[in-house]
């Protein structure tokens, strides 16, 4: 059924706007564009709206000197003739507002969906529409890097990106991160929060503005500038997309755009995510469809990212969207009346224009669920996603770390849980991502050392056990994560030299302070002497050695070895040999593993030779 029904709005679209080519890039059409002899054409959709007008700096804010015209299904036209023959009406970084009359005879001020700057006044918590029309755009000057063999991610966050208090910038990012992650050996680079939000600490998942790059870290062309110097780096850059709800903020968001409550979103209870606190697209409306994959474009076109990782997927499969649902696995759980079909054709269409257009674009799937054909291409029946994150792997290592004395720990649970996925599927593993070092939570090196990372992490002062353990141990995790547990790997930015301290973002209960907003990368001086580094370490030499090896885009996995007794894990991937003793206190001596080419004694095997 859904094949036939994603071929059906394929050729419906198609048909109807003459390619979908021209229909996803109607960010060309909407908003603003100068046009060649320097007048501006104004567009918008707005449906329920009874007049539209135009207001800001340039008629000193007259609600009512610039209507639009309207067109037919409910789309709107203003052009506003050049102030000079080579100067537009409108200037570079004006202040911009739609005014929206309905049918009640309210007038509500509102920013267009697709305007693409953004900035919050200095005197309000909400966000200006900024007329973003630069002299001299940003020009990139490299190309895309080919697609990963094998996909080794950093999760990062800008704003978050600098042992100060205060919100990091892009620019921050590009000179002072992107070394960082060149040298620890990740090919990619995964950005959260880009998308305009205007409440900080939503981790950017509250969006407001869907085509603007958020201002609190710089400009766009701050962006388009770090986007292009990680291609000259050779790292792939994904975008965290969010479109599977939205701000229900109204003086600065979509919610209510034209003054009604299905503008872009389903009306009544079905369009509120009682969880969230959000509002949810109406997936089966032709403009919404427009707006949404046109915005998949955009941050492709306008930026250049090399593909996303779609947040919330879960929620847009079901029409429950996972809430109080514990997925056993069954198929039951996943085919019925409570599958969302609009949802799942938006997201196959989001993923065939991708791969059409752009044959090296990657698409990760957060789903939680683990939909069968999520990660099938759309030609086999499936929703055509690359990826899937395994999102069981992070929660086994958490409940180990909580539940478990280090003697009690299940070699066969643990090899269970990073190999349980679908063949043929692409899984994303990580031993924890932003979720875990959220505040309410704990990082593995937390769990692990604790309040003795804030005493005994000197290289200076004697090892103690704890810290010993810990770094071990932290060491072990990530390294059978990567080589068992899917065909990518992902970290969160810090949590590869064991950051000590969670994240938490200003608000009233910590007095607004940016004390845990940010990543000490400074823990990582030499002149510190600080045991960080040796974690920073085994990282870099874990990426460098996939990249020669590259197990991780090997299918093959050969698991010889999960001995209760002796905590021995063994196993086989890309012609490489892991052995594993997790054993508290145990060495051992000419210990002897099976393997594919013969049988080996390896003369010493302890924990801490790991």
């Amino acid at each position: 059924v859904l094949p036939y029904l994603f071929t059906k709005s394929l050729c419906n679209l198609e048909e109807a706007e003459g390619s979908i080519d021209v229909f996803t890039r109607s960010y060309v059409f909407y908003g603003v564009h100068r046009q060649a002899d320097n007048s501006l054409m104004f567009r918008e959709w707005a449906p329920g709206a009874q007049a539209l007008y135009l207001t800001g700096d340039f008629n000193e804010w007259n609600s009512r000197s610039h209507p639009y015209t309207s067109k037919e299904y409910g789309k709107w036209e203003l052009s506003i003739p050049p102030k000079t023959e080579s100067s537009p009406a409108i200037q570079h970084r004006s202040k911009l507002k739609l005014v929206v009359l309905t049918s009640e005879g309210e007038e509500l001020y509102r920013i267009s969906p697709w305007a693409k700057y953004c900035h919050q006044s200095p005197d309000s918590n909400t966000y200006d529409w900024i007329h973003w029309d630069p002299s001299k755009p940003f020009v990139h000057q490299h190309q895309r890097p080919k697609r990963p063999r094998s996909l080794r991610i950093y999760e990062a966050h800008v704003g978050i990106a600098s042992p100060k208090e205060e919100i990091a910038t892009y620019t921050n990012f590009t000179l002072n991160v992107l070394p960082k992650i060149k040298d620890l050996g990740y090919n990619c680079v995964q950005l959260m929060a880009i998308m305009e939000h205007a409440y900080y600490g939503s981790f950017g998942y509250q969006v407001t503005n869907f085509f603007a790059a958020s201002s609190r870290f710089g400009t766009p062309e701050d962006l388009k500038r770090l986007v292009d110097t990680a291609h000259s780096l050779g790292i792939t850059v994904l975008l965290d997309v969010v479109h599977s709800h939205a701000s229900s903020n109204t003086a600065d968001g979509l919610n209510r755009f034209d003054g009604t409550d299905s503008c872009f979103f389903h009306s009544g209870p079905r369009g509120h995510h009682k969880q969230w606190g959000s509002r949810l697209f109406n997936y089966q409306s032709w403009e919404v469809m427009r707006f949404l994959l046109s915005n998949l474009r955009w941050w492709m076109e306008e930026y250049l990212f090399d593909g996303f990782r779609f947040d919330g997927v879960s929620s847009m499969l079901y029409h429950h969207h996972g809430i109080d649902m514990s997925f056993s696995g069954g198929y039951s759980d996943y085919f019925g009346m409570h599958v969302d079909e609009d949802a799942i054709i938006q997201l196959m269409l989001s993923n065939h224009i991708l791969h059409t257009f752009y044959p090296d674009c990657i698409t990760i799937a957060e789903d939680v669920s683990g939909m069968p054909g999520l990660c099938k291409s759309l030609k086999k029946g499936g929703l055509g996603f690359d990826y899937r994150l395994n999102m069981a792997v992070p929660d086994k290592w958490i409940q180990i770390m909580k539940e478990l004395k280090d003697e009690d720990w299940d070699m066969g649970n643990i090899v269970y849980t990073l190999t349980n996925r679908r063949k043929g599927e692409g899984c994303i593993c990580y031993a924890e991502s932003h979720d875990q070092a959220l505040v309410g939570d704990k990082s593995l090196a937390f769990w692990l050392m604790d309040k003795e990372m804030y005493t005994n992490m000197s290289s200076l002062v004697p090892m103690t056990p704890v810290i010993d353990r810990g770094i071990q141990l932290h060491k072990m995790i990530r390294l059978i994560t990567q080589a068992l547990g899917g065909e990518g790997y992902l970290n969160f930015m810090g949590n590869e030299f064991g950051h000590p301290e969670w994240l938490d973002f200003p608000r009233k209960g910590n007095d607004e302070s940016y004390r845990f907003a940010r990543r000490q990368y400074d823990l990582l001086e030499p002149e510190n002497n600080l045991r960080y580094t040796q974690l920073y370490a085994f990282d870099r030499d874990m990426n460098r050695a996939e990249e020669k090896y590259g197990w991780l885009a090997s299918e093959k996995v050969l698991v010889t070895t999960a001995d209760e007794k002796d905590k021995v894990i063994v196993f086989e991937r890309a012609n490489v040999l892991f052995v594993f003793n997790f054993h508290p206190s145990n060495s051992y001596s000419n210990y002897r593993v099976a393997a594919s080419q013969g049988r080996y004694h390896l003369p010493n095997l302890g924990r801490e030779t790991e």
